[in-house]
């Protein structure tokens, strides 16, 4: 399927470029996928959208012709959309067109407003070559591409071609809005060679015999012209319609100077623009003449004129905002139009005849040839409101007259970007939208994060406090457990030196052992802070638990049995300490209160748990009570986060039971 381009004037092709190759749109109005949207980031999607705004501003708008008038061609009607209709154009002769309009045909839905009527979803243009030989197709459409809904015409570029006719082939009707039957119907075919519309007033053929449409509908409609528009341009003034003083004579005249001879090939009248009220106040037909004569002449005194035209336009059905006639190829230099029946103006207190244009235009291979020239008037016509000079300023009641082609070019970029708009915004919004929801997700992930940051903090600070008092505890329980023991062992050692005044080199033993513990008490002091610095701190712990038992309790005989020993060495620093620091603290309490003659040590370590027993055979628990646990026992315990037990032997003695489960944890905090 062949898919032409739509036009893109000149003056904004630049701008357009980027947007519709970002966009993806086709000449038919095809509407961009989701997909090719999700394609744009956010400032893409906003540069297009303000794009768009921008380039809205500079078209013409589409306001819709009022009143009563013209509607155009439609075709037999069917029950089914699979009939097969054509409309075709014969011109006067070989011409090159390199673009073609179809304009629909609109229906006021009481729904959703104007809307195009009967328009065909799927069909083909055929034109028969210049040169003869089969007809050709320049372009062809179905419903994927997506032509309707629209008010917009098509506009369509093709190859420049020279051809004899035009035939627009429809495949696949749509209804018409009335009573639901499969129609073909438009409002106007224009051919375009150049700026100029060469199927104006052509001849029109359609399949069957004719048929009696009525005043508004015919064939020859389809090119008359008379488009549902009113010329709106986006740019320049407002320009008031001359509209002359009633009692003007009985075949007043206009004579338009052209400034040098051209040649004239066609008129457009602007009929004057009677109301901008909903409902207008008066007709389309006001001021215009029932019977017009146009003239083409060299010289000014028109002395030997030339027939342009003469036409009449007896009923409101022959006039609309725009009167667009061919005329013969004729140079001329003076153009003068001649109400040969003018308008009676019967409203007005003495009635009369009158004339009114809002715009002339002498056209000239698709030019106006009489933009800003004089025209002269063979009455009285100036006035305050309404001067001669409006009738050729290139200006209506909505600013500056567009040639034909750019026109129906503005009209159909309008609608383009109208569709497009709404595609891009609801992305956008669905950006917008997505975006909102991350952020209010992201608020909540702050407040949650920042309430489990307060939280932590607050935990943190307890566990400092708690941990400040657990050094307290344990800085008082280290200077007690360690300076009590060294000062116990200084004690009995400098009584065992008194024992052994007579053996000199075993008391020089134990005067070095008692240096030795000093040396080492004062170490202890000045680390109390952190154990772990002491000298020979742990580093094998069942090693230091058989030096700590023979410093304390050296004149007692005792067994000390390890197991797992390489658990132990695995346990953490801070660990092992306490546990030396609690069997110092045992050892303490026999040298201090047991009254024992021996005592047994039991250690037994694997990676789930370590069980300290020590057993003595002094007089047991000052209660009398199994389960008194000596206090300073309990306090070390709690540093461990061990259970302890405390029991007496069916044989007499004391024995302290230490539990300590180890927490896997453990192993990642070694040092």
């Amino acid at each position: 399927m062949s898919r032409p381009v739509m036009p893109v004037p000149l003056w904004w092709t630049a701008l357009w470029v980027v947007l519709l190759a970002g966009l993806g749109v086709s000449v038919a109005g095809e509407t961009s996928t989701r997909e090719d949207l999700a394609l744009l980031s956010m400032e893409a999607l906003e540069h297009r959208i303000d794009a768009i705004d921008t380039e809205l501003d500079q078209l013409a708008s589409f306001s819709l012709q009022s009143g009563v008038g013209r509607v155009g061609f439609r075709s037999m009607p069917h029950d089914t959309p699979d009939a097969l209709e054509w409309i075709a154009v014969d011109l006067d002769g070989p011409r090159t067109i390199d673009q073609i309009v179809l304009v629909p045909t609109l229906w006021r839905d009481t729904r959703t407003g104007f809307r195009s009527d009967a328009f065909p979803t799927a069909f083909r243009i055929v034109a028969q070559p210049a040169q003869g030989g089969d007809p050709v197709e320049l372009a062809s459409f179905d419903e994927g591409d997506f032509l309707t809904p629209r008010i917009a015409p098509l506009v369509i570029n093709v190859e420049p071609t020279a051809v004899t006719s035009v035939k627009v082939e429809a495949s696949r009707l749509s209804t018409r809005a009335w009573d639901g039957k499969f129609i073909l119907q438009l409002a106007e075919i224009l051919l375009f060679e150049g700026p100029e519309n060469v199927a104006l007033h052509q001849i029109v053929r359609e399949p069957g015999p004719e048929r009696n449409e009525g005043q508004a509908r015919s064939k020859e409609f389809a090119v008359d012209g008379f488009l549902p528009y009113l010329m709106d341009a986006a740019e320049g003034e407002q320009s008031v319609a001359f509209v002359s003083q009633v009692g003007i004579g009985e075949q007043p005249s206009l004579t338009i100077d052209l400034g040098g001879t051209v040649t004239v090939d066609g008129l457009h009248l602007h009929t004057v623009d009677v109301s901008d009220t909903v409902p207008q106040g008066t007709s389309t037909e006001f001021a215009m003449p029932r019977h017009l004569k146009v003239e083409g002449a060299l010289d000014a005194g028109i002395s030997d004129p030339v027939m342009l035209l003469e036409d009449r336009f007896p009923t409101i059905y022959d006039t609309g905002p725009i009167v667009m006639r061919r005329v013969p190829p004729t140079p001329a230099r003076f153009v003068r139009l001649t109400a040969l029946q003018p308008y009676i103006n019967q409203e007005a207190d003495n009635p009369g005849s009158q004339v009114g244009f809002a715009e002339i235009e002498v056209c000239s291979q698709g030019n106006n040839a009489a933009l800003g020239k004089p025209v002269i008037a063979d009455f009285i016509a100036e006035s305050p409101d309404r001067k001669l000079s409006a009738l050729t300023d290139g200006r209506n009641l909505y600013g500056r007259l567009l040639p034909l082609r750019e026109w129906m070019g503005q009209l159909a970029r309008r609608h383009d970007l109208e569709t497009i708009r709404p595609q891009l915004l609801a992305e956008l919004n669905t950006r917008y939208a997505r975006q909102k929801a991350n952020l209010e997700r992201l608020q909540r992930w702050v407040a949650a994060l920042t309430v489990g940051i307060v939280f932590l903090f607050l935990i943190d600070r307890l566990l400092r406090m708690r941990e400040v008092v657990r050094l307290k505890q344990r800085l008082a329980a280290d200077l007690h457990d360690e300076l009590g023991a060294s000062v116990h062992t200084i004690g009995l050692l400098s009584d065992l030196a008194a024992e052994s005044a007579d053996d000199p080199s075993r008391h020089a033993e134990l005067h070095r052992r008692i240096r030795s513990e000093t040396e080492r008490s004062g170490i202890a002091v000045r680390h109390c802070a952190d154990m772990l610095e002491a000298a020979g701190a742990t580093t094998d712990l069942g090693e230091e638990m058989r030096r700590a038992a023979r410093r304390i309790l050296a004149h007692l005989p005792h067994e000390v049995r390890l197991k797992g020993r390489e658990h132990l060495n695995a346990l953490p620093a801070r660990k092992r300490l306490d546990l030396l620091m609690f069997y110092k603290e045992c050892l303490v309490n026999i040298s201090r209160h047991a009254d024992a003659t021996e005592f047994h040590t039991e250690l037994h370590a694997t990676r789930q748990s370590v069980s300290l027993i020590v057993r003595d055979n002094g007089r047991g628990l000052d209660t009398g009570e199994s389960g008194a646990v000596p206090a300073s026992l309990k306090r070390r315990a709690d540093l461990l986060g061990a259970q302890i037990s405390a029991e007496r032997p069916d044989g007499g003695g004391t024995r302290i039971h230490l539990q300590l489960r180890i927490r896997r944890r453990w192993a990642f905090l070694k040092r």
